[in-house]
């Protein structure tokens, strides 16, 4: 075993014996870890910024701030408003056949959980489970990413500000610091992450039988029906995709359109592209590809592409030295097919591939055909294609006449189904996943269980046969 498993190994074993000093937390004391989240944001909002722009390169500070910092301390405040009524016993009524008992769940701490944060939302994918975590009553351990170092030393220095090691830690180093986290014995581990990666991570968690929750990703599409505002969806989609330079794991990853709207499509689109993001490989509020090793990945995927019979339009110009300061534009690319890997793997960058159909439902057993994605957007004004496309297709979460901001509910889980993960959090979800909701009954004081009692006569006879009539 190594000096790294080994710290975190007994940092593990620091929370558990902290956590059975305290196993339920009182809500004052809850109250105090969030606010501890809520002034690390507020008060440190441009360095984080600045740290986050400087580990891609570009990365602009109004992004972060919509993207990360107001969701993150949307979060804190949701669950500060709403965590003391989490907390409260759900009563039950008892069986019919129990009462005068009663019947409660008991929302309980798990104890430690473990969170692993992926780079390209390095802030909110480390606050919105934390919040869910810290609110449910548990202690946490927090794996950053070694692809954003400077952010990920600043998170833990400013979290080391504020919060004892036994109640949050903050966790650095590289892909073996990472193995040797997941394999730790935690209450419950959430990674968000690529579905090759969340795999192992599973994999570890399992050889200690550890709860898991994964949120991975695939190809999320977006259909334009019949019906649908065309300009609106255009803008919508391609505003999900441009956003932090598609680096996103709800962007929309390809578009399912009518046959007769794809060249509507690519000019509407390079029209979109110029009015949010003009000159985008110079437009320092169009962020940078995160690393050279994903720059170098979506090149790839889109001349592999081209190389194959793709067309692929590029929605602005290139600037000369595009490679050095990873500027990629967004790019359409439409004559794709099945074999290219640009359709066989998550893009996760702003390459947009157009598939034309001829019938909404040769669109929709297209979706079905393939693994559940992540998200799926659907721009269509006609309520019966809605819900026909709703009630066909599976995907984590839906988001209908926009991009993306099915996240942003506090109200609604987040999480993927099958592929694309499992398990979810968010608000009330976040709490429960990291809750066991232990069941509790309560006998009477005045009750007939004695009537069941042996020795089996005719009295039990009576009694079993109204059980059995009644069940």
């Amino acid at each position: 075993m190594s000096n790294d498993s080994l710290d975190l190994a007994a940092s593990l074993q620091r929370m558990r014996a902290a956590h059975a000093s305290e196993p339920m937390p009182a809500w004052p004391a809850r109250v105090k870890r969030l606010r501890a989240l809520e002034a690390l944001l507020q008060e440190h909002r441009g360095e984080i910024a600045a740290a986050i722009h400087a580990d891609f390169g570009t990365r602009p500070s109004e992004e972060t701030e919509l993207l990360e910092i107001f969701p993150s301390l949307s979060a804190v405040r949701h669950a500060l408003a709403k965590g003391r009524g989490w907390m409260k016993p759900r009563r039950r009524l008892a069986d019919l056949l129990f009462l005068p008992a009663s019947t409660e769940l008991r929302p309980q701490p798990l104890g430690v959980v473990g969170v692993i944060v992926p780079w390209n939302y390095p802030l909110y994918l480390a606050i919105g489970p934390l919040v869910d975590a810290l609110a449910a009553g548990n202690r946490a351990m927090v794996k950053m990413s070694e692809y954003t170092p400077r952010f990920s030393a600043l998170f833990a220095e400013l979290v080391a500000r504020r919060f004892q090691p036994d109640e949050l830690l903050v966790v650095n180093g590289d892909a073996e610091v990472a193995q040797a986290f997941s394999a730790l014995p935690f209450d419950h581990l959430l990674f968000t992450g690529s579905t090759a990666v969340g795999r192992h991570v599973m994999r570890a968690a399992s050889a200690n039988l550890t709860p898991v929750t994964l949120e991975l990703g695939g190809k999320s599409p977006a259909i334009i029906g019949p019906g649908a505002r065309f300009e609106h969806a255009v803008e919508r989609i391609v505003f999900g995709k441009m956003v932090n330079a598609g680096q996103t794991c709800i962007a929309p990853d390809y578009v399912l359109l009518p046959r007769a709207q794809l060249d509507a499509f690519v000019e509407a689109a390079r029209a979109t592209a110029a009015r949010l993001y003009p000159q985008p490989g110079d437009n320092a509020q169009y962020a940078s590809i995160v690393s050279d090793r994903q720059y170098q990945r979506l090149t790839s995927l889109r001349d592999q592409a081209v190389a194959a019979g793709a067309r692929a339009v590029a929605l602005g110009d290139e600037p000369a030295d595009a490679a050095q300061r990873r500027r990629l534009l967004p790019t359409l690319l439409s004559g794709v097919n099945e074999q290219m890997a640009v359709m066989q793997e998550e893009i996760f960058g702003p390459l947009l591939p157009l598939l034309p159909y001829d019938s909404l439902d040769e669109a929709i057993a297209y979706v079905a055909a393939h693994p559940h994605p992540l998200a799926l957007y659907l721009f269509e004004q006609d309520g019966a294609l809605v819900e026909q496309v709703l009630a066909r297709t599976i995907a984590g979460g839906v988001t209908v006449n926009d991009t993306l901001y099915h996240i942003a509910q506090h109200g609604l889980p987040f999480g993927g189904v099958g592929p694309s993960g499992m398990g979810g959090y968010h608000g009330e979800a976040g709490f429960r996943t990291f809750s066991h909701l232990k069941p509790v009954f309560r006998q009477a004081r005045l009750n007939g269980t004695g009537l069941l009692n042996p020795p089996y006569g005719a009295r039990f006879r009576r009694m079993l046969s109204l059980m059995l009539k009644r069940g």
